[in-house]
């Protein structure tokens, strides 16, 4: 038999979700870049349709846009600042899970355009010199996303609590006595 590892008190063991790593990201992307470049090598627009589409590149940016937008709503809401109510914790956890898994896809998308567009300032040809702008459009969406999933992921952490001698004098954490 064996015996189930259990994970040191506050790190990330099994069951635990620790933050985003860039080198994960880093990795992903680079091996996306090598897929899509030897893909686009052995493919050469053989069955590639004949411009490169924009609806991956908007949808990219519009995603990159929500998880901004997310970030500093949930952010405000974690804070409590006037005006804005509190957040549902379950939502928070929500917002992590969404944040790291498009911060992947991200890096997985900017990996792929990052491989195509060197592929395409390679190639002298018109149809790739017309797909440059496309593929550095989709770059640039893909890296915004990434931006903004670890924005998303970083606006949900828990603030750090205040010192004892920050408190306000009747703020009952600071009290002493029974409870």
């Amino acid at each position: 038999m064996t015996r189930a590892r259990s994970s040191p008190p506050g790190g990330t063991g099994p069951g635990r979700m620790g933050p985003t790593r860039i080198s994960t990201l880093v990795v992903a992307g680079l091996a996306a870049a090598a897929v899509a470049w030897l893909l686009i090598s052995f493919l050469y627009y053989d069955y590639l349709p004949d411009d490169l589409p924009w609806l991956p590149v908007v949808t990219l940016a519009a995603l990159a846009v929500l998880e901004g937008y997310a970030a500093v709503n949930t952010r405000a809401r974690i804070e409590r600042r006037p005006g804005r109510e509190p957040v549902n914790p379950l939502l928070v956890a929500r917002f992590v899970v969404l944040a790291k898994a498009s911060a992947l896809a991200g890096a997985i998308f900017a990996g792929f355009y990052a491989g195509l567009t060197g592929w395409l300032f390679v190639e002298s040809t018109e149809a790739a010199v017309n797909d440059r702008n496309v593929a550095v459009g989709g770059l640039l969406a893909a890296l915004a996303l990434v931006a903004a999933a670890l924005w998303l992921e970083r606006s949900c952490r828990v603030p750090e609590r205040e010192d004892d001698e920050d408190r306000e004098p009747g703020d009952r954490e600071g009290r002493t006595g029974r409870r």
